[in-house]
């Protein structure tokens, strides 16, 4: 750090996103993107726009709004488009956590959600998973905290059911429950539908999986016209023009093309319980996905050692170091000659390490 770093920064731990080497080609399984191309008329629509880059693009987002409002069936008043689905859930920690509301969250989850809490100065508490990595619904009623809850949970792939998110809801009704349905097209139960039933919902979502655009950074949130509004205020503050021209013409393009999308998160869902049983047949420990991912453990070998192994054969899977998951690995379903790939090396692996 240099000198001029403020203090208020020193103890903040930066997200660390998963790692992009450049050194070799690699089969990318570490990061949960989409192993497919968005369709051509979203890449043509894109280019048609970069030509208007001289421009700044709408701050309201309509053309993306209401294309949003059709598809999910509600009013535009109720959506906020974002520069990706993190951004939305840094107004969230903003808007309704303070010294006097702390956030809440489970100890096994996406990273951010700490990073936020300390970047923001939000006092928070961390809830343990159960024996089996899955969130006791229960453990969240009448908190009497911002409550963060990615659904399904990353890393772990687990899903709570619509029904235990309402009675998180309704057991909090002063305060604000952030539903974080990053992974929610591969198995989950949506809350979006339940926006005008709870004025304590925020759901928000994602363009980088199941609707490949990662690399455009595209995120929404969904909740009544009081919370939109509150969330707009730091938008208006801070960066009116978060969603660039491309992205938001890449969003518009998508969303009428939910077809193609639909038919690729089928064949994800398909090549996800197809890899769960192969591992299984491997003897590996397999979490119940909900999501693109699969979150492993074998006692054959040791998950960083698993993990070190696949990366020098070309394959790239996400190892966490946190104590009640370092054997395990988080590996991202790609298509199904990527997977074969992954599992003719891990068969190669554990037999090397059994030798």
């Amino acid at each position: 750090m240099s000198k001029f770093f403020s203090k208020k920064y020193d103890a903040l731990t930066p997200y660390t996103p998963g790692e992009q080497p450049r050194d070799m080609q690699y089969i990318k399984l570490n990061t949960n993107e989409s192993p497919f191309p968005p369709p051509e008329a979203v890449v043509e629509a894109v280019k048609r726009e970069a030509g208007a880059c001289n421009l700044y693009s709408d701050p309201t987002c309509r053309a993306l709004v209401e294309e949003v409002a059709k598809v999910y069936k509600v009013r535009p008043t109720q959506v906020l488009p974002t520069n990706g689905s993190d951004e939305i859930l840094n107004f969230a920690f903003m808007a309704f956590c303070d010294r006097d509301t702390p956030a809440t969250f489970a100890d096994i989850t996406y990273g951010f959600y700490e990073v936020f809490a300390r970047l923001h100065g939000i006092p928070y508490r961390t809830i343990p998973l159960k024996e089996d990595f899955s969130i006791d619904y229960r453990e969240y009623m009448g908190i009497h905290s911002t409550v963060f809850i990615a659904n399904p949970n990353a890393p772990t792939g687990l899903a709570l059911s619509r029904a235990q998110i309402e009675e998180i809801l309704v057991s909090n009704p002063d305060n604000i429950v952030v539903v974080d349905e990053a992974y929610v097209d591969f198995g989950g139960e949506s809350c979006v539908s339940l926006i005008d039933k709870y004025e304590n919902l925020l759901v928000t979502q994602t363009f980088s999986k199941s609707r490949s655009l990662a690399g455009a950074r595209l995120g929404l949130g969904f909740a009544n016209e009081k919370l939109i509004n509150d969330l707009n205020t730091l938008k208006y503050s801070t960066n009116p023009y978060n969603v660039n021209r491309m992205t938001m013409t890449a969003g518009v393009v998508a969303l009428q093309n939910q077809s193609y999308f639909d038919e690729k998160c089928e064949e994800i869902c398909k090549t996800r319980e197809y890899t769960k049983e192969k591992l299984t047949k491997l003897g590996f420990f397999v979490l119940d996905s909900k999501t693109n991912f699969l979150f492993i453990r074998s006692d054959k070998i040791d998950g960083e050692r698993l993990y070190n192994q696949l990366k020098s054969r070309g394959i790239l899977v996400r190892h966490f170091n946190g104590e009640r998951i370092r054997e395990f690995n988080r590996v991202t379903v790609g298509t199904k000659a990527q997977m074969d790939a992954f599992l003719l090396a891990v068969t190669e692996i554990l037999k090397e390490n059994q030798a």
